[in-house]
């Protein structure tokens, strides 16, 4: 170790412990109004009743993203990928919701819902950074995890529905909306 350390003058050394970037956390007032900027669009979305009118009569597929609403999806832990199963699961579309603050925090899709989260996850990074907020400053928060079932099992349609609701909803932990929200958690 110290053959390592003669590579750098004593200067040299002391610079780069002094110099390192801080790490920056949100205060509590910039935490609210980032929430609440980010809940107004969701809510508008969620209570938008435009519908596009068609001269014929045309089936509503399944997939449409409008007929998805994450909110009313019944939460289920976070901790659900530590429960014993028999099967790698099935294809779904999954909701990160910040109960107490009706915000949607994420959205993603996978093949084999029991297997997903149980490796890494940049998702879970995020969401512990953000209940470690908000531990800091005591406010109240319940985050859960919701499953549409519903989703297709074909890869390339699952990942198009997906998109499109990260497109709709603003969800601030996809990369595709840090350009709006930033990416304080990331």
């Amino acid at each position: 170790m110290e053959k390592q350390l003669d590579l750098f003058s004593p200067n040299e050394i002391r610079s780069t412990l002094t110099n390192r970037t801080p790490v920056l956390l949100m205060d509590e007032k910039t935490l609210t109004k980032w929430k609440s900027q980010i809940t107004i669009h969701q809510q508008q979305v969620r209570t938008s009743t435009s519908q596009q009118v068609s001269l014929f009569e045309v089936a509503v597929s399944h997939v449409e993203p409008d007929i998805i609403d994450p909110f009313s999806l019944p939460p289920s832990a976070l901790s659900f990928y530590r429960l014993p199963v028999d099967s790698p699961g099935q294809a779904c579309l999954y909701f990160v919701v910040d109960m107490t603050a009706n915000l949607l925090l994420y959205i993603g899709e996978t093949c084999k819902s029991n297997q997903r989260w149980k490796g890494v996850h940049d998702c879970k990074r995020y969401i512990e950074k953000y209940l470690d907020l908000h531990y800091r400053y005591q406010v109240q928060t319940t985050v859960n995890i919701a499953f549409w079932w519903d989703a297709p099992v074909p890869t390339r349609p699952r990942q198009r529905l997906e998109l499109a609701l990260i497109n709709k909803w603003k969800s601030p932990f996809n990369k595709e909306n840090w350009k709006y929200w930033g990416q304080p958690f990331g």
